[in-house]
């Protein structure tokens, strides 16, 4: 019998779970955040810097941020 007791995900792999997204913000502003699928990356309008997502994990490091244009 396994010991891990996590049920089973029923996200594709590397996909960001939706109430995740509801309650995250940007560090910087505090603002609301826009998810792009595509390009796997959260949006901050406000900031103007697009916070990549690894293996299904937001990096929520303003360094790590690409500026937009």
């Amino acid at each position: 019998m396994p010991t891990d007791m996590t049920p089973p995900s029923d996200r594709p792999a590397g996909s960001v779970d939706p109430k995740l997204l509801e309650i995250l913000v940007c560090p910087l502003t505090k603002t609301a955040l826009e998810y792009d699928a595509g390009k796997q990356e959260l949006i901050s309008r406000k900031a103007k810097l697009a916070y990549p997502i690894r293996d299904g994990i937001p990096i929520m490091l303003p360094e790590e941020a690409r500026r937009l244009g």
